[in-house]
């Protein structure tokens, strides 16, 4: 079953027909009564229809003349196709072992409209995701006929006709001026003077259910189209990803090519549209389930060119001595001291010391329990020095766990772990901060939105941290201990570790045989975080 319905035009005419209908048949029935007393008085005209209830309108009946003939003017069209360019560089091995890169040039279209003329520039508005490609590409941020882990080289913006236009000079370029991830919006700028939209911008918060909508925009890229439709919810709290917004659903039948489209109320007051959001997703299992940013969020961005502050993620706290207090604790009291991470699963222990050990695991686990790295989280003296430093680190295999001393650690690798630890660090603050919160989460509203609010945030980093967890698995699988060194028990780093300089393995080491150096990062590609 579908949720939704195909979109009826309301027709005045078929309205103000049945009106009269009910009216004629009322009205006789009074009149009779009434002859049996008194002359017969005129009866009083049938009220209008109540298309303007509100700020909008709930029918097409509520346009003014001047408005209607100037959107049915095709020379005065103020919405663009815009295409959007890239180019990905993927490194791969020869048979000879030669480094190939290969270049693999991408577009996609979509929806952007001219608002503002300033600085003899012209203004328009889109989504982020239609100019924006992603660094690198990943599971996280795919890109279509793309490879995972291949390097954005180059991109571009412009204005074609449609996706058809391959003829490249009378392109118009375009230019970003602001972007904004949590809000989906994007100012972008053209040096060509173009045709700007002659509605103000109107008050999303005064949109109400069954208000009509009127879209403009490119479906497909294919051609230049208007969607009608009605807001079906006022408001839906968008945080999918790195969106943080709120939007309305409407009930337009709209189309991928359609991001970035203006979407317009009808005034009451005037009868002249008003900007009252932008449209950028829909849901994927609705037929006409399509979401819009509105408008009241983008002020400052239009106006200003300047983006929102970034949002606080639920739960996040300062890596502080604080918050190290919580994470021992909590680690000491719990029998399950673990955490997800990426792809993969982690955990902490405290020591008596007041040493933290962070352990990553395979995928697998708890199947085989080996780490694949631990990592020593020293104690600060001051508070002022944050959460703690980065202590000894072990690389593990089947055969056991073999320290790396930091001296032979390049200045790439040390940086990696830093950037390893730290997250780590986070996602056990946050992963705890959640766990705490699920048995009293049905205490009341508040307690189960934070616990929600937590839920989703730790999704998205999860999300946000399998390529780093990709990347700590590559270095356990160069720097595991080999069969010609010696490996230490896991059970002995994790519960008690030995000092500094001191090895306990397996194995005796060979005499006359010393530790190699641990290999170079360089000359090994390396996944790293990419975020869009």
């Amino acid at each position: 079953m579908h949720v939704g319905a195909p979109v009826l035009s309301n027709n005045p005419s078929d309205d103000n027909a049945g009106g009269a209908m009910v009216g004629w048949m009322v009205g006789l029935s009074v009149m009779a009564v009434s002859l049996t007393a008194t002359e017969a008085e005129p009866l009083p005209s049938p009220p209008p229809a109540p298309y303007c209830e509100g700020e909008y309108a709930d029918s097409y009946a509520a346009l003014s003349p001047k408005a209607r003939a100037f959107e049915q003017a095709t020379q005065k069209k103020y919405t663009y196709c815009v295409r959007s360019t890239a180019v990905y560089e993927c490194l791969s091995y020869g048979a000879e072992g030669n480094v190939r890169r290969t270049r693999t040039p991408v577009s996609a279209h979509g929806t952007a409209f001219a608002y503002k003329q300033q600085a003899g520039e012209t203004l328009l508005l889109t989504n982020e995701h239609v100019v924006e490609w992603p660094d690198v590409t990943s599971d996280a941020h795919p890109v279509d006929g793309v490879p995972s882990g291949c390097k954005r080289v180059k991109d571009g913006l412009s204005i074609v006709e449609n996706e058809a236009d391959h003829y490249d000079r009378d392109d118009v370029p375009l230019s970003k001026a602001v972007v904004d991830p949590q809000l989906d919006l994007a100012v972008i700028k053209s040096k060509a003077p173009l045709t700007v939209m002659p509605w103000k911008v109107g008050k999303s918060a005064a949109v109400r259910e069954r208000d009509v909508v009127d879209v403009r925009g490119f479906p497909l890229g294919v051609f230049n189209a208007t969607n009608m439709g009605k807001v079906i919810s006022a408001y839906d709290r968008d945080e999918y990803k790195e969106w943080y917004h709120d939007d309305f659903v409407i009930d337009a039948l709209l189309s991928q090519g359609n991001s970035g489209s203006p979407v317009l109320a009808i005034s009451c007051k005037t009868g002249e549209f008003e900007l009252v959001g932008v449209y950028h997703a829909g849901y994927s299992r609705g037929s006409a389930l399509n979401v819009v940013v509105g408008i009241d969020q983008a002020r400052d961005l239009m106006t200003n060119l300047r983006r929102t502050p970034k949002r606080p993620q639920e739960g996040t706290t300062p890596l502080d001595a604080l918050a190290r207090a919580r994470v021992a604790k909590r680690a000491e009291v719990s029998a399950t001291p673990f955490f997800p991470f990426g792809s993969r699963t982690a955990a902490v222990f405290p020591r008596a010391d007041g040493t933290l050990l962070f352990a990553l695991y395979e995928q697998d686990f708890p199947r085989r329990v080996h780490p694949l790295i631990v990592m020593e989280d020293l104690p600060v003296a001051s508070t002022d020095e944050g959460f703690g430093k980065v202590g000894r680190v072990w690389f593990g295999g089947e055969r056991g766990l073999l320290e790396r001393p930091r001296a032979e650690q390049d200045a790439e690798l040390q940086q990696q772990l830093a950037r390893l630890l730290d997250a780590m660090r986070r996602d056990a603050t946050l992963a705890f901060s959640y766990q705490d919160s699920l048995p009293g989460s049905d205490e009341s509203r508040q307690t189960f939105d934070t616990s929600a609010r937590l839920g989703k945030t730790l999704e998205r980093t999860i999300v946000a941290h399998r390529d780093l967890s990709d990347t700590a698995a590559e270095l356990a699988d160069r720097f595991a201990p080999d069969a010609t060194e010696p490996a230490t028990r896991t059970e002995s780093v994790l519960k008690n570790p030995p000092p500094p300089g001191i090895h306990l393995g397996l194995t005796g080491e060979p005499a006359g045989q010393t530790r190699q150096p641990a290999k170079s990062a360089q000359g090994k590609e390396a996944r790293t975080p990419a975020g869009r």
